[in-house]
């Protein structure tokens, strides 16, 4: 580990070198696609740094079947296409482009945030410490404990206005997400136990590069510890999804995560390594647990996809003498050769299981576009996507023609604009009124057993937006 000086660098310096230069990022071997007529110089990453040839390393993206289509196009519907997705480099492409459903996954983006609490354990434990640093330990662990699923290549549904995930049955935990707006997508949502509240106002923006693309998570994250009093900050790195269309897809994360203790001004400052030569680094975190005064006093250090560990250190950042690193953190065992790259606990928050009694219609489990996929009709899945969005472009024009605002349910606009490194955010905060809901579904005595997977998904504001 480096001293107190050495500690990492800004992730905005280093994201402004790759968007300058997409062929220096990192250490990874780059390759051209040649021989695909209108892709030259497009490339194709390899994060084991391996050598193979660009074209057929390409032909085992996910796409391979449209790449063989490609070569059977005539020259010049070949040079229209790439013409229109040229057209899309350089921009934000979170909800500009209509994506076939070959490349999603059957989750989406407001459902995703619910996988930050597998585990909500790390929090619960931070709660209960009473040394202030290694508080700080256990929440960042908890931070970092998402990414290994998150590195799963397939793309979540875009939500719908007004769409909602809830989940219960999850280690005393209550978990309500809802989209609050469609342009620019937003999500806001809100988890609480006994231990801890969590807040998270979300906003992604992204930089299409062709071959890949760049995700700024544009959000505010906060987290309230209950018996400890105090309320944490977070903010996470940027990642970057390499070889989207050509070659095998995989996610890198380079850059910091810094989380703030807002009450008393601990922070922990973690670096997550950039992939370099044959996967050199990948995966690797490093960092620091910071007093108030900027005074190292535990380093932390593990990979991102296996586990996190501590030790406590002096003020040059070097372990201290008899003390040894303690693991804080490993990640559950995972299904092999799962489909999607599920998670056991992706699965279970992708289930019935997790659902409370009588799920609101707005659940995203609910969602035909989503359950026709998880069950493999490609094709009805296709259909029901471009039927739902449809029919919130008809809502849209409804709601403008009536002169009228849609208001999220479960959450509030606050008029706060915070700044992140990537953009200012406007902030949403949680109502109360889910919590309130749900207690009164749960103690009352009349209220019927519904079946869940029964229940047909609904969120339309307006009756009449389907005929338009």
């Amino acid at each position: 580990m480096g001293s107190k000086d050495e500690k990492p660098a800004s992730s905005g310096g280093f994201f402004s070198a790759i968007t300058s230069s997409v062929r220096n990022w990192g250490s990874a071997v780059h390759k051209s696609v040649n021989g695909l007529l209108g892709y030259e110089g497009l490339e194709v990453i390899n994060p084991e740094g391996g050598t193979d040839d660009a074209e057929e390393e390409a032909h085992r993206g996910r796409w391979k079947q449209e790449v063989l289509n490609w070569k059977t196009l005539n020259p010049l519907e070949r040079d229209s296409y790439w013409r229109m997705m040229q057209k899309y480099i350089g921009s934000d492409v979170t909800s500009m482009v209509t994506l076939p459903v070959i490349i999603f996954e059957p989750m989406t983006m407001i459902q995703k945030m619910a996988e930050l609490m597998e585990y909500s354990h790390l929090l619960d434990l931070a709660d209960e410490c009473e040394d202030p640093y290694m508080r700080l330990v256990y929440s960042s662990s908890w931070a970092i404990s998402v990414y290994y699923a998150y590195q799963r290549t397939w793309k979540p549904f875009n939500p719908i206005l007004g769409e909602t995930y809830e989940m219960v049955n999850h280690g005393g935990l209550t978990f309500i997400s809802e989209q609050v707006s469609h342009h620019p997508p937003m999500g806001a949502g809100h988890a609480e136990n006994d231990h801890f509240s969590y807040d998270i106002t979300s906003k992604l923006k992204t930089k299409f590069l062709g071959n890949s693309v760049e995700v700024y998570p544009v959000g505010r994250t906060r987290v309230k510890l209950k018996k400890a009093g105090v309320v944490l900050d977070l903010v996470p790195p940027p990642t970057k999804v390499n070889n989207l269309i050509f070659g095998r897809t995989w996610v890198d994360s380079p850059g910091e995560m810094i989380m703030t203790n807002l009450t008393t001004g601990d922070k922990v400052v973690l670096y997550f390594q950039p992939c370099g030569w044959f996967g050199a680094e990948r995966y690797e975190v490093d960092g620091y647990v910071y007093s108030a005064e900027e005074e190292p006093k535990i380093l932390m250090t593990g990979k991102w996809n296996e586990s996190m560990s501590c030790q406590p250190c002096d003020q040059e950042g070097e372990p201290l003498p008899g003390t040894e690193l303690k693991e804080v953190w490993r990640v559950a065992a995972a299904p092999e050769k799962d489909k999607f790259q599920y998670t056991y606990f992706a699965h279970k928050i992708n289930s019935f299981e997790t659902a409370p009694k009588k799920l609101l219609a707005s659940d995203s489990r609910l969602r035909p576009d989503r359950y026709a996929l998880e069950k493999g009709d490609l094709g009805k899945s296709g259909a029901e996507k471009t039927r739902l969005e449809e029919r919130q472009r008809a809502e849209k024009r409804i709601r403008e023609a009536r002169g009228e605002q849609f208001t999220p349910r479960w959450f509030n606009m606050t008029g706060e604009v915070t700044p992140t490194p990537w953009g200012d955010l406007e902030v949403y905060e949680y109502n109360g009124k889910y919590t309130e809901h749900r207690a009164r579904i749960d103690n009352s005595d009349s209220i019927d057993e519904v079946d869940n997977t029964s229940i047909e998904f609904n969120l339309w504001q307006y009756s009449d937006s389907a005929s338009h």
